[in-house]
């Protein structure tokens, strides 16, 4: 049953915290697998014992990939050209020439896009997984996020840049006292929130740890 009440009623949205998983259904888990760890650097991580059916779990910068193996797989869509309007799912990069590189070395198809707004430039790259479902590389980091709706908090864009105008203002309070800062009451909780708690967990792969923003 859909509890339907609380969309009924001035702030009445869920107490969301965070995206936990996306899951996708596969023709083949075991070549699924392969792909999010291979290619995109997710870690396969233990899955409840309790289902009773084929799948795996994988996890990442900050959020997991719950593959569902489809008990029709001839039923599922043959991959289509690569449509950027289409379902999909984005991550954010440090280097988009990188990942262009890496995906030519690996033999997979796909496209490029470039978004401008405001003078900021934000580029694309889109390609699919084995089952179609397609997937997006993006610098969308470089735009702001900025709120429509007025009786909403500011927000200060994305995790990252939020969490270093905390460390930099923690710094320069650090070059004027021996003692260590808490957070600046100036930076709004947004920003504090998007500092890595020392309970983060980092998942190494590779030589490049990513942890997940608290």
């Amino acid at each position: 049953m859909v509890n339907t009440a609380a969309s009924g009623r001035a702030g009445g949205v869920l107490p969301l915290a965070s995206l936990n998983h996306i899951s996708i259904v596969c023709r083949s888990v075991e070549v699924s697998l392969r792909f999010y760890a291979d290619v995109l650097g997710f870690v396969p991580i233990r899955r409840p014992g309790s289902f009773d059916f084929d799948g795996a779990w994988l996890f990442n910068y900050g959020i997991g990939i719950h593959l569902l193996q489809s008990e029709d797989p001839g039923s599922l869509p043959e991959k289509r050209e690569i449509n950027p309007k289409d379902n999909h799912i984005s991550f954010q990069c440090e280097s988009m020439a990188a990942v262009e590189r890496r995906l030519k070395e690996m033999g997979i198809p796909y496209v490029q896009r470039c978004v401008e707004e405001g003078g900021i430039n934000v580029d694309q790259i889109f390609f699919h997984d084995p089952d179609g479902f397609m997937i997006e590389i993006c610098n969308c980091d470089n735009l702001p996020v900025i709120p429509l709706a007025g009786d909403r908090a500011p927000v200060l864009g994305a995790c990252k840049r939020a969490a270093a105008a905390v460390v930099k203002q923690q710094q320069q309070q650090q070059n004027q006292s021996s003692v260590v800062p808490s957070a600046p009451a100036a930076v709004t909780s947004a920003a504090v929130q998007c500092v890595p708690s020392a309970a983060a967990q980092a998942i190494r792969v590779g030589e490049e740890a990513h942890i997940s923003c608290a």
